[in-house]
């Protein structure tokens, strides 16, 4: 793969209905985020040309097998800046000389002068690398992320003049200052956000804007998550979870309520994903006494992480507001559990009730209280007719509510009414409707 954009040549999609569409991603491909790359071929499914502008190179020892699927070529920006001097100053001359730089140059300063760190000016760097580097094609710029990726591509867009829009996830909405959000929401066309409490929280900033915010659940390709039911059976009960070791995933809270298990209560708990706290954590489990009922597996591709799903009587997850106000969105892994019938406990945090409605499609308890978490794991591995019970209404739910198939739908449509006039002319029938 080379660094420069304009000079890449990957097979994808021709379709001459429509131009280029630059998807701006923090890293590419990403372990963690396996909604943006079951977006990127919903997208390309309905017939749209991508390109992947990765503002960091990949750092999982591996990828999923979706990834192999996506056909839209990659790009890298400068991840550091002085890393790639040469590049960024030939950019940075070339992208003033757009009509556009003044009011992209413009924004930049005053974002600045509100946040002086080096990550605004890197923002501003990569920007400037994107736009000089892009494909002539390329029509519209389309973000995940609210943070960083926005602000690369509102610069780079407005030097470009092409329209832009985000898609907010769960971080990025909760610890990105107030006035950045306001500000991006008044320049881009348009915003998708994945919860119904993010998209409330963007709306009451949106100053007159609140129609361009649009809730679009990620959902979940049941043609990869099969329904599966392997009628456990055992006298250990296992437990699974999945996440990164991060404090909002709140794992210092799980192993703290496993310490409350009764005695005579066999379990036993797998743990799939990897992050900074993963020695903290370990140490915690060897002072509580039970390192031997803990498997650590730091980070699997989704193939192990569904056999793990099909081998659990009880999925869980901890998720809570970490300090810094970062907290979850919707997890995918929890439709990913709940579509092998794992029966579901999880939290009271952000929209994680929006798809499990405690005692009917699994449990929900208030996060941060070790001790509520215990009685809902007991409940649960002490009543398998009520874990099958909760497991086949969740999956009832998953059916009828969290398919991926109506938000790739939308946000298609939302792409392609976007993109620039002179490069676009109307969709083939069935391509992508406006949703």
């Amino acid at each position: 793969m080379t660094a420069a954009i304009n000079t890449l040549s990957v097979t994808r999609p021709q379709d001459p209905a429509t131009g280029i569409v630059g998807v701006v991603v923090k890293g590419y491909p990403r372990l963690s985020e396996t909604f943006i790359a079951q977006e990127l071929l919903g997208l390309e499914a309905r017939g749209l040309r991508l390109q992947i502008i990765s503002l960091r190179h990949p750092y999982d020892p591996t990828t999923h097998p979706i990834h192999d699927e996506i056909a839209a070529p990659i790009a890298y920006l400068p991840e550091y800046l002085w890393r790639e001097p040469l590049r960024v100053l030939r950019a940075w001359w070339g992208a003033r000389r757009r009509t556009g730089y003044g009011a992209a140059r413009a924004k930049f300063w005053q974002d600045l002068c509100r946040d002086l760190t080096p990550n605004r000016i890197r923002r501003f760097g990569q920007a400037c690398v994107l736009a000089h580097e892009s494909d002539a094609e390329l029509g519209f710029l389309y973000a995940h992320f609210l943070h960083t990726p926005a602000s690369v591509a509102r610069y780079a867009a407005a030097m470009l003049d092409v329209p832009f829009a985000v898609s907010a996830h769960a971080k990025d909405i909760w610890t990105s200052p107030a006035w950045e959000k306001r500000e991006k929401l008044h320049d881009m066309n348009w915003l998708t956000t994945c919860t119904a409490s993010g998209a409330d929280h963007l709306r009451a900033l949106a100053d007159g804007h609140e129609a361009k915010v649009h809730l679009n659940y990620h959902g979940l390709d049941l043609a990869r998550f099969p329904p599966h039911d392997s009628h456990r059976e055992g006298d250990v009960v296992a437990l699974a979870s999945v996440g990164r070791l991060v404090e909002k995933k709140g794992y210092g809270d799980l192993l703290d309520a496993l310490a409350l298990l009764p005695p005579d209560l066999p379990w036993r708990l797998t743990h799939i994903g990897g992050g900074p706290l993963a020695a903290t954590l370990a140490a915690q489990a060897e002072r509580l006494g039970f390192t031997s009922k803990i498997d650590w597996r730091d980070r699997q591709p989704q193939s192990q992480v569904q056999e793990l799903l099909r081998h659990a009587d009880i999925f869980i997850l901890a998720s809570k507001i970490a300090g810094d106000g970062d907290r979850d969105g919707l997890p995918n892994v929890l439709m990913e559990a709940q579509s092998q019938s794992v029966p579901c406990i999880a939290t009271s945090v952000s929209a994680i009730p929006e798809l499990i409605d405690d005692g009917v499609t699994g449990r929900l308890v208030p996060p941060s209280d070790p001790a509520a978490l215990a009685m809902a794991i007991t409940e649960l591995a002490r009543d398998p007719a009520l874990r099958s019970q909760l497991a086949d209404r969740a999956l009832e739910k998953l059916r009828a509510e969290f398919q991926m198939d109506g938000g790739h739908d939308a946000i298609a449509g939302l792409i392609v009414s976007s993109m620039v006039p002179a490069l676009v002319s109307a969709a083939a029938p069935g391509q992508a409707a406006v949703g």
